[in-house]
């Protein structure tokens, strides 16, 4: 094993909130509580709700969803997290039997969003969103009243002055008009804009030319009229601006776009520079007009989310329309990553901000936005059956006909941060529901929730044996859970037996590995793995994605061959029901080993707590066991310490984060075994709650651990392979301690580089005792941890290389982190590989190994291991 040590910068300073909520707190492991004390919210509510709900943009990639607050003692509290750097809103809501709804925040907390009076918001700070964090010294934000000459009473703008803001300068200031959505108040630029912040940040790193700012609403009859001839004088009347039209700017969001492009139709020349956040243009523009327009205007430059910006075909035809009419303009292109929200739009106005008023900006979209080349369609009412899979990530879920009654329905799913359970609400489109989100990348499962009820998809034909139906979206995580190429994978099929036990025919899942040979000589090696409570034997497969795992594992070459079995755990007596009935009934139909040494046992959860009771009560059972976030949850059986340990080759224990349940079970657990002297090993926190998400990357980690011989010295890592008395096949490490350099700050990253010690490869067998076989070394790292603080292992990449070239040897591909685009070495890489031909004598092999990791990461020191195999191949 090769350990790393990173040291993380410290993090910058913790913004304040805008609306402040006394209910929210963040505890030390980065995740935000919300506790609500039940006698409060029933006083605000008026009577006791049958459910309390966090509702906000807290769901996948900024979607609106719920988040149950469960009742704990006298109050409500929910967790939520760790959540990435940004701006959240959020409120509470209670929901009665009837399904009628109220929302409210915390009553004792400021209006944090004005034409949202029940939400509360939440900024999380961080290095990738210091860009709207709050600045020391920022400039000036004040209201100025001024008489509409539309509806000829007072209102109200926000100003924004610059830095340093000098009333008697010579030059007056240029100055930027924000216009509001018609569903907007002014102060959204503020509240959920961070207009401030993001202009004082621009102005702190010298990328805004000093000006004033002034974000205003001009809806109603007439917003021409309204910009024009009450904003404008009001505004040169209080401040220091200039009424010349190349130092004048306007721009907006949705109608507020609209109002920007008519004006720059009607009157073409007054504002210099214009800009369209998810805007529209109604009508056309003639040849005449678009040569005024190119005239009289240095920068028109549009701004659109992805699909599911609801201006997202309207700014199809607006760009048709300005290319049809020769209007000279700039399109910033698609955002992949975000709608028509304020996540879309303060990028648009910290760009859009940035070019005003400048010579030399460039004119292309920003890296990784999208061109726009046709409108979109959505899937056609009444065509989904499942799911449905869109371009770059976006799903749409629909419903049948059989709740067109139903008051509300949700789709809850496992696309919360780090895999915990959110409800996203759908809407109802005629006898349907529907709801579209994204961009999603991995694999989910979920069900629908209606009226408070969970039902299953009902359409799912995949997932018989659970009560959740399968999502797969193809993209760049998740590699180890989709489906391996047809016909490259291992077997799965379908064991029954009777059960003394149960008194019943049972099933159980059995996977092969690719190339079984039931009549091998030598038997295989066999893996029992146990669902968890409430679970069945589908689980793994259906939910787990076990043989994906699996499949994955065996083309890598990470994994000895093996047979699993996955069966039913759902009895009184499990060790009776392993021991006398399934297990019997598996050697009776696949060729799988007998003996301790080649037997494993893991599980998840309860199953977890069926392995430990199996392995200490059963000494000479199993040799290999795997525990997934489940401890002695019932007790401590009786059991021989020296008995467990004499027949025990590895004991690993997983568990996920504080948000797992049973995290203090497994904590208390591993003390009584260290207290009873029972050999066993800590793979560390997942990231994770107590669900497949974090089950599938423990199953990823143990299994290539499984049925390897090798002594193993610890952290100096000497792994021998011994085939014969007088030949060899045998590993070293030189050095077992790696220390990377320290960070450097790449942008949205920090980059830790360092090498790995020579690794040193012999082979002195000879051609019978190897026959046509070369070997091959990989490497697979699991997490890096610094107390409960969690980095994954795609965050780990490496580039082989070899210091001895000769024929037949080849460095292993470079693996690419997951911020550089691939996944890193959660997965086994290859470091180098012999054929026959290469294989002889001694080989010395090396890596440059990389860590790159958010600049958000949490500050403190990181340590992880680097595992090494080698393993001979044909």
């Amino acid at each position: 094993m090769v350990g790393a040590a990173v040291v993380v910068p410290p993090a910058g300073a913790a913004d304040g909130s805008p609306g402040p909520d006394p209910w929210a707190s963040t505890i030390p492991e980065g995740y935000h509580r919300f506790t609500a004390p039940q006698a409060e919210v029933e006083k605000i509510v008026g009577s006791k709700p049958a459910v309390l709900e966090l509702q906000g943009n807290i769901g996948p990639s900024g979607t609106w969803s719920d988040l149950a607050m469960d009742p704990s003692g006298t109050d409500y509290q929910t967790t939520v997290g760790p959540l990435a750097p940004g701006l959240y809103y959020y409120q509470y809501t209670a929901t009665w039997p009837d399904r009628t709804k109220r929302s409210f925040r915390e009553p004792t907390s400021p209006v944090a969003v004005t034409s949202h009076p029940a939400w509360n918001t939440l900024f999380v700070p961080g290095p990738s969103v210091q860009w709207m964090s709050d600045v020391p010294s920022g400039g000036a934000v004040e209201d100025l009243r001024y008489d509409s000459p539309v509806t000829d009473d007072e209102r109200t703008t926000l100003v924004w002055t610059p830095p340093g803001y000098d009333a008697d300068r010579a030059e007056p200031y240029p100055v930027l008009y924000l216009l509001a959505d018609g569903d907007q108040s002014y102060r959204e630029w503020a509240e959920l804009g961070r207009a401030p912040q993001v202009l004082d940040n621009l102005a702190a790193e010298g990328r805004l030319e000093p000006m004033v700012v002034v974000m205003a609403e001009a809806g109603g009859a007439d917003p021409r009229t309204e910009l024009l001839d009450g904003i404008l004088p009001a505004t040169r009347a209080r401040y220091h601006v200039t009424d010349e039209p190349n130092g004048q700017a306007v721009a907006g969001i949705g109608d507020g776009a609209n109002q920007a492009l008519t004006v720059l139709r009607s009157d073409p020349g007054v504002f210099g520079s214009v800009g369209s956040f998810s805007g529209r243009l109604n009508g056309s523009i003639s040849a005449s007009t678009a040569r005024e327009i190119n005239e009289g205007t240095d920068l028109l430059r549009l701004y659109v989310g992805n699909v599911l910006d609801p201006s997202y075909n309207q700014n199809h035809a607006l760009l048709r329309t300005l290319q049809r009419a020769g209007v000279d303009h700039e399109f910033d292109g698609v955002d992949p990553d975000s709608g028509g929200t304020w996540d879309t739009w303060r990028s648009d106005l910290r760009d859009f901000a940035s070019r005003v008023f400048q010579d030399d900006a460039d004119h292309g979209p920003r890296a990784g936005f999208l061109p726009l080349d046709e409108p979109y369609t959505p899937p056609a009412a009444g065509s989904i059956t499942t799911p449905h899979i869109g371009e770059n990530g976006i799903v749409t879920f629909e419903t049948g006909t059989q709740w067109a009654d139903a008051k509300d329905v949700t789709v809850w799913a496992n696309w919360a941060p780090n895999g915990a359970w959110f409800r996203v609400p759908m809407t109802k489109t005629g006898d349907r529901w529907r709801v579209s989100m994204g961009p999603l990348d991995g694999f989910y499962y979920y069900r629908y929730v209606v009226d408070g009820v969970d039902e299953k998809d009902p359409e799912d034909k995949v997932n018989t044996l659970t009560g959740v139906s399968p999502l797969f979206v193809p993209g760049t995580t998740d590699r180890m859970l989709s489906d391996v190429p047809e016909g490259k994978g291992g077997t799965l099929s379908v064991l029954t037996y009777p059960s003394a036990v149960a008194d019943e025919e049972r099933s159980a899942y059995v996977w092969t590995p690719p190339g079984y040979d039931a009549d091998r000589a030598e038997p295989y090696p066999v893996l029992y793995l146990n669902h968890g409570g409430g679970q069945s034997w589908g689980d793994w497969v259906e939910v787990g994605r076990a043989k994906q795992i699996l499949d994955h594992h065996a083309i890598d070459g990470a994994t000895v061959p093996m047979v699993v079995v996955m069966g039913n755990g759902n009895v009184s007596d499990y060790p009776a029901e392993l021991l006398d009935n399934l297990a019997p009934a598996a050697r009776a139909k696949y060729n799988i080993a007998t003996d301790s040494d080649h037997q494993a046992l893991a599980g998840l959860s309860l199953g977890a707590y069926r392995t430990l009771v199996t392995w200490l009560t059963r000494p000479g059972q199993f040799g290999w066991i795997g525990a997934f976030s489940g401890g002695l949850f019932f007790g401590t059986p009786e059991f021989d310490a020296a008995a467990v340990n004499e027949h025990t080759r590895l004991a690993r224990i997983y568990n996920g984060d504080v948000s797992d349940f049973a995290y203090q079970s497994v904590m208390d657990t591993m003390a009584t075994l260290e207290a009873a002297g029972v050999k066993h090993e800590f793979a560390g926190l997942t990231a994770g709650p107590h669900g497949f998400d974090t089950w599938q990357q423990n199953l990823i980690d143990f299994l290539p651990r499984l049925f390897r011989f090798d002594p193993s010295s610890g952290v100096d890592l000497t792994a021998v392979v011994p085939e014969q008395a007088d030949g060899v096949l045998a590993l070293s490490v030189a050095g077992s301690d790696v220390t990377l350099a320290p960070a450097q700050n790449a942008g949205d990253r920090l980059r830790f580089t360092g090498a790995l010690p020579a690794v040193t490869v012999t082979d002195s067998r000879s051609v019978s005792q190897a026959g046509a076989s070369g070997w091959a070394v990989a490497g697979q790292a699991y997490r890096f941890t610094s107390g409960t603080r969690i980095l994954g292992a795609e965050h780990l990449g490496w580039t082989p290389h070899v210091g001895t070239p000769r024929a037949g040897l080849l460095a292993g591909p470079a693996r690419a982190t997951a911020l550089g685009g691939g996944e890193g070495l959660v997965v086994p890489g290859r470091l180098a590989s012999a054929t026959p031909e290469g294989r002889f004598g001694s080989a010395t092999l090396g890596a440059d190994l990389a860590l790159e990791v958010p600049v958000d990461t949490t500050p403190g020191t990181y340590s992880g291991t680097l595992t090494l195999s080698l393993f001979p191949v044909d």
